[in-house]
C-alpha cells in the first residue's frame, strides 16, 4: 500500500505545481517515488508504474501545456522511469540502508540528467549538434539537475526513512512501557 502511495505522490508532484500556478520550484518525486515503488513491488508492477506515468506526461503536454504529443519525444524519459522502478527493486528490495539509498538517489538524478539532456541535445535544434552543442546543453541543464537530486533525496529520504524512524519510536516506546511495569 505504500508503494501505491509513494507512485500516488510522484504524479501528483508533477500535476499540481500546475494546478497551483508554483511551477518554479522544480520539485518533482519521481525519482525518490519510483525507486521506492521499485523497492516495495515486485518487477512487474514496474509496468503500471510507468503506464501512470505515461498519462501523466500526456496529460501535461497536452492538456497543461497545450501541445501536440508525439510519442517519439517520450521514449527515453519512459525507458527511464522503467529503469529507476527496477533499479529500486534490485539495489533496494529488503535491504534500503542510507548509502543504498543515497546510491539510489544519485543514479537516479544523475542518469535522467545525462539521458534526458542528450535526448534533447539530439532530437532537437535548440543546440548545434556539436560537442560544444552538447557541453551548452548540459550546462544549461545543470539548475535543474540540482533541484531535481535535492527533491529526489527529500523525497527518498521520506519514504524509506519515515518508517524505519516510525518503527524506532513504537519499539521505544515499547521499551520504555516494558521497563514501567510492575514486577511480580
Amino acid at each position: 500500500m505504500s508503494a501505491i502511495f509513494a507512485l500516488i505522490v510522484a504524479i501528483l508532484s508533477r500535476i499540481l505545481p500546475h494546478a497551483f500556478s508554483t511551477t518554479s520550484v522544480g520539485f518533482t518525486a519521481v525519482g525518490g517515488g519510483l525507486l521506492f515503488f521499485g523497492a516495495r513491488t515486485s518487477r512487474w508492477m514496474t509496468i503500471p508504474a510507468v503506464l501512470a506515468l505515461m498519462a501523466t506526461d500526456y496529460y501535461l503536454t497536452v492538456f497543461v501545456y497545450g501541445f501536440a504529443f508525439h510519442t517519439p519525444s517520450y521514449l527515453v524519459t519512459w525507458a527511464w522511469y522503467a529503469a529507476i522502478c527496477l533499479l529500486g527493486h534490485q539495489l533496494l528490495r529488503g535491504k534500503p540502508s542510507a548509502l543504498r539509498v543515497a546510491g539510489g538517489v544519485v543514479a537516479s538524478s544523475t542518469s535522467f540528467f545525462l539521458l534526458s539532456n542528450f535526448a534533447v541535445w539530439a532530437g532537437s535544434t535548440l543546440y548545434a549538434h556539436t560537442a560544444a552543442g552538447l557541453a551548452a546543453c548540459y550546462v544549461a541543464a545543470i539548475p535543474f539537475y540540482a533541484n531535481d537530486a535535492m527533491s529526489t533525496a527529500v523525497t527518498a529520504g521520506a519514504f524509506f526513512g519515515l518508517p524505519v524512524l516510525a518503527a524506532s519510536i513504537v519499539e521505544s516506546l515499547h521499551n520504555a512501557q516494558s521497563n514501567h511495569l510492575p514486577r511480580l
